[in-house]
């Protein structure tokens, strides 16, 4: 069993900066890549950003710039520093790792947490 557990959501303004955390914790041998997702209120949930296990980064173009994900492998966390926040930002962002098992990959996904930016 893996759990994620997903801090660092708020209030922010426009132009402001939030850095997301996601700790995982349980059964957790091996990480093959982590991602941050986002899901804006009535929209489809979208990817934010990947790292994979050689520790290329990969972000959406709304958010390439102002995002930057990190992780801290023998902590099992990863990050999003979330720079220049537009309103479009606000979602409820997710923190899904994958692993690599005998009969293929699992994702596991956290709870969320929501970023909201507003004047």
């Amino acid at each position: 069993q893996v759990q994620l557990v997903e801090s660092g959501g708020g209030l922010v303004q426009p132009g402001g900066s939030l850095r997301l955390s996601c700790a995982a914790s349980g059964s957790i041998f091996s990480i093959n890549a982590m991602a941050w997702y986002r899901q804006a209120a009535g929209k489809q949930r979208e990817l934010v950003a990947t790292i994979i296990s050689g520790g290329t980064t990969n972000y959406a173009d709304s958010v390439k710039g102002r995002f930057t994900i990190s992780r801290e492998i023998a902590k099992n966390m990863v990050y999003l520093q979330m720079n220049s926040l537009k309103p479009e930002d606000t979602a409820v962002y997710y923190c899904k790792l994958r692993q690599h098992r005998a009969w293929g990959p699992v994702d596991y996904w956290g709870q969320g947490t929501q970023v909201t930016v507003s004047s």
